[in-house]
């Protein structure tokens, strides 16, 4: 819609250039620039107004004109059917988008809270994407939600990350996690303290710029805060020294046949898992996830658990494979998965 708007603008340019330019040449040298360029235009727009170039003593010149009022019409219904249609559709696309976005929020549950559409958010949101979580992401500008926006489906709010009536729009109520990545440290401090206000259940993790700032974040509400320059060192080091290591992670991160991710699968108290060995639970023959640890309800972390560690109410597995399988193997152990919004 748009092209053809843009192409019917520049077919009305030309009608007009050339009308103009016929008039300076069949008018004679008394036609001036001005008076030509505004006979062309009352010609084409069909005001009625009085002829400022005279044509009624020049034969060709009003045989030119009689051209110029039918292709002028045809060229004006053009551009006036466009334009319209390029308001109303695009008004009315909008409001459509804009409904089904709610809705579609309406039904979420379980779901994350993007707070900053951002380059780092827009890694998180990539990440969800591939692991099947449902999202909302919030940003005020509306260049930085259209970027985002091409990663894929998925509802996008703009507005204020810190104000209640736009995270009550996101349902925070219902949200399994917010994580707030806006530029300014001060301003994710915010989101913290208004999400941990409204919602005292929701996890929250928080970017912080600076390092100082990581303690406040906590104190404000954040289960997690992430120091972006501290990641970086870290990767900068794991590099250095353990280059291989680093290259299989990225390889696993970039598979493009499968989502290979370490992920956790919690076994709830009313699990069927509850009372099994983790041979019995066919995790690996089934699913085809590697348990690397299971964290007891406890708090206690036993790594590389062996095939005959028993499950408890309240551990967390956590296994090495396809997140697809991931989330087969969750639906097995009857975790609570939130279900993806339509």
């Amino acid at each position: 819609m748009r092209r053809q708007l843009i192409v019917s603008l520049l077919v009305l340019f030309v009608v007009l250039m050339t009308a103009t330019l016929g008039y300076l040449w069949l008018g004679g040298p008394e036609v001036t620039f001005l008076n030509a360029i505004y006979m062309a235009v009352i010609t084409v727009a069909t005001v009625g107004y009085g002829e400022v170039v005279d044509t009624s003593a020049h034969p060709a010149l009003r045989v030119f004109n009689i051209f110029v009022i039918l292709v002028g019409i045809g060229v004006m219904l053009y551009v006036f059917s466009t334009s319209t249609a390029f308001v109303v559709e695009g008004e009315l696309k909008d409001l459509f988008r804009r409904r089904k976005m709610l809705k579609q929020i309406r039904e979420m549950k379980g779901h994350f809270i993007i707070c900053g559409a951002g380059e780092t958010g827009h890694y998180v949101a990539q990440e969800l994407l591939k692991t099947g979580h449902d999202f909302v992401v919030i940003d005020h500008d509306q260049e930085r939600l259209e970027k985002i926006r091409h990663l894929g489906e998925f509802p996008i709010l703009q507005g204020d990350a810190a104000d209640e009536e736009t995270l009550t729009t996101a349902g925070l109520s219902l949200a399994r996690g917010v994580v707030t990545v806006l530029p300014e440290d001060r301003d994710n401090l915010l989101v913290t303290v208004t999400s941990r206000q409204m919602s005292p259940t929701v996890r929250i993790v928080a970017r912080c710029a600076e390092a100082r700032m990581a303690d406040k974040l906590i104190r404000a509400g954040a289960n997690s805060a992430v120091s972006p320059n501290m990641i970086g060192g870290m990767r900068l080091a794991s590099e250095l020294i353990r280059p291989h290591v680093v290259g299989f992670l990225d390889l696993m991160l970039r598979d493009q046949a499968k989502t290979m991710r370490v992920e956790e699968i919690v076994v709830e108290e009313d699990s069927p898992w509850v009372g099994k060995t983790l041979h019995s639970t066919e995790l690996h023959r089934k699913f085809e996830l590697l348990a690397l640890a299971v964290r007891r309800s406890s708090g206690e972390l036993q790594y590389n658990p062996g095939g005959q560690t028993v499950l408890a109410g309240g551990d967390v597995l956590v296994v090495l494979g396809d997140v697809s399988n991931t989330w087969k193997a969750r639906a097995a152990a009857g975790e609570k998965v939130p279900q993806r919004a339509g």
